[in-house]
């Protein structure tokens, strides 16, 4: 796990500075503290920090071909390497060290762009290539399912690219946020989409490549596609364990201390299962727990420790809020309002002091469809078909007059259900996602910003995406578009980010790509049933895990963000609403939503601590305007 930065100039001749670079790589050196290898040939150059895991003494970066034109560096793992390392050297490639970044370069050679196709594993790349000096090539690439992220730039000099945006803002230019991404943040409390926050720093997105020439534009293409026409056959038992197996197996190679991150939940129970299952050494588990005991799993995950007999490091934590206005600010360098940012770089902090690489369970809720709001839009829209249209305008209607009753016991807060019948199942399903609706979000906003924004709705990028497949049931469609947006743009940012912050790799099984392609689309109730998700991963792990893990609440990383607010955070947050820019914000309604909250009149927790992130990023990035 690494992390590179590159410039790519359009005059032939010339080529960055090493000091220009070291200065980009300075901002990444967490991404990788063991090793730095520059590289500066006309008209390319590039930085790469490298957290050494797999040929500790060989893996050097830049890694080239026999004959000294092509280069590649490259921030991930490559899964299965060996077997593709073979067929290689039956092609006459010669290999200088044990890398699995090695293959690529000869992948490349070989294949091309469809290097890629021979791939698996989390990644971004880049490749440089000088074979045709009149017409040098770069090629940057993106894994699957964006499990690591790579950003890129066009304009002054070039083009320049990194694993984190920060590194290029380092080598100059404005750092403005976009408008609509402003309101876009607001929204859904995350910035979706191949534009992200930064005006004029750019995503590539997962499963392009980016292809460019100097004195050209860049080219992107998408190279992978989850399926977008019909439904798969149900899967056997058998079949599910021999791939979470193989998944697991997958990725348990590593030259340096390997664990696991272990919760009470099923996806993390899993994978410790399979890792125990395939190893005759005692697997290292890191487990976490909270004062909180609402928000605690860890006595479930001492029960699994023992049952696997595995070597078990545990810490009580108590989720320090500060860290949203001081370290997190810098590794997050687009805004991102999750509160489990917190937990999650605590957790790996702890984990960071025992193992150099950890396997976690991201990627069964989306598979599976485990979120709660999975549950009720196969709820939802088993309404929809037995009321009709009719009765869901009445329930919308309904709904539109309900009160919104923040303190009431659950089943009296029937607000958001009704409203929902009302919408068409692609809205609804967005509405699930949503911290603030557009109207809400609009209403903050200073006025002419309101104006400038009048045409820009989040929505319409979500239904672009939910509409994509077709010949599929309604839950497919919400999870396509989750594997578009929430998944690499909140959930794998944050583990990426959080991870990366204390140098600690983290590794996915359940979002191997070929997992994905085979169980992502069962039919529904694959999915759901009983009134819980991931119906065909809990049946096939029955013989496997305890029913107390299968059948518990899930409860993920939750965090007391109203304690947060209303404690240790009260005047931090006011400080941050006094200080947000007149040009973005009404000041009168954020003190408004302060006051409320305060007064326990609404609880505006969610929307508070966006806004205090949003505050903080600004701060510690010095965005000082706003680009339409």
């Amino acid at each position: 796990m690494c992390g590179f930065v590159g410039i790519a100039l359009d005059a032939l001749g010339d080529a960055p500075s090493e000091s220009r670079l070291a200065a980009m790589c300075d901002t990444i050196v967490h991404r990788g503290p063991d090793d730095r290898g520059l590289l500066s040939r006309a008209p390319f150059g590039v930085g790469f920090q490298r957290l050494s895991i797999i040929d500790l003494a060989g893996g050097h970066q830049p890694i080239f071909n026999e004959t000294g034109d092509v280069a590649v560096v490259c921030n991930g793992e490559l899964y299965g390497f060996r077997a593709v390392r073979e067929r290689l050297q039956e092609q006459g490639h010669t290999f200088r060290t044990g890398s699995d970044v090695e293959i690529l370069v000869h992948l490349y050679e070989e294949h091309g762009e469809r290097l890629v196709d021979h791939l698996v594993g989390m990644f971004a790349f880049c490749v440089l290539d000088w074979r045709d000096p009149a017409r040098p090539r770069l090629l940057l690439g993106r894994d699957r399912l964006g499990i690591k992220p790579l950003y890129w730039s066009r304009g002054g000099d070039g083009l320049r690219f990194a694993s984190e945006a920060k590194a290029i803002l380092a080598d100059g230019g404005p750092r403005r946020m976009r408008a609509e991404a402003l309101l876009d943040y607001l929204v859904l409390g995350y910035t979706p989409g191949a534009r992200g926050a930064w005006d004029g720093v750019e995503r590539v997105p997962p499963a392009h490549l980016l292809s460019w020439s100097p004195g050209e534009e860049p080219v992107l293409k998408r190279y992978w596609d989850l399926p977008t026409d019909g439904m798969r056959d149900p899967a056997r038992d058998e079949e599910v364990l021999e791939w979470v197996d193989r998944v697991v197996s997958d990725r348990m190679i590593a030259d340096v201390p390997l664990g696991a991150f272990l919760s009470g939940g099923v996806d993390s129970t899993a994978v410790v299962t399979s890792m125990a299952s395939a190893t005759g050494e005692p697997v290292v588990a890191c487990s976490v727990g909270f004062a909180e005991k609402r928000f605690d799993e860890l006595d479930t995950a001492r029960a699994t420790a023992r049952r696997l007999g595995l070597v078990h490091h545990t810490a009580v934590l108590d989720p320090d809020p500060t860290l949203a206005t001081t370290v997190l600010p810098w590794h997050f360098d687009e805004p991102l309002a999750d509160p489990s940012t917190v937990p999650t770089y605590l957790v790996s902090r702890m984990a960071r002091e025992h193992v150099t690489v950890a396997l976690a369970g991201d990627g069964g809720d989306e598979t599976f469809a485990g979120y709660r709001r999975h549950l009720f839009d196969v709820a939802e829209n088993r309404v929809r078909a037995m009321v009709g249209p009719l009765g869901c305008r009445l329930a919308g209607w309904v709904g539109s007059w309900y009160p919104k009753l923040d303190r009431a016991p659950r089943f009296l807060r029937a607000r958001s259900v009704l409203r929902n019948f009302g919408l068409d199942p692609a809205r609804a399903y967005f509405a699930s996602l949503q911290q603030l609706d557009r109207a809400a979000a609009t209403d903050l906003l200073a006025p002419d910003l309101a104006g400038e924004l009048a045409a820009h709705d989040p929505f319409e990028a979500f239904r672009d995406l939910y509409d994509r497949p077709r010949n599929v049931d309604a839950l497919y469609r919400a999870q396509y578009a989750d594997f578009h947006g929430f998944l690499p743009d909140r959930i794998l940012t944050k583990t990426d980010r959080a991870s990366m912050g204390v140098s600690l790799e983290v590794r996915v099984p359940l979002l191997d790509h070929r997992f994905v392609e085979r169980f992502a689309n069962l039919p529904t109730a694959e999915k759901v049933q009983g009134g819980k998700g991931k119906h065909a991963l809990r049946r096939a792990l029955r013989p496997r895990v305890p029913d107390d893990v299968l059948d518990g609440a899930k409860r993920g990383f939750d965090t007391p963000l109203r304690a947060w607010i209303r404690g240790p955070l009260a005047g931090t947050v006011a400080d941050a609403l006094e200080t947000l820019p007149d040009a973005w914000f009404r000041r009168a309604r954020l003190r408004e939503l302060l006051a409320e909250h305060t007064a326990g009149a609404r609880d505006h927790s969610n929307l508070l601590w966006s806004l205090l992130v949003l505050e903080h990023w600004r701060r510690r990035h010095d965005v000082t305007d706003l680009a339409g």
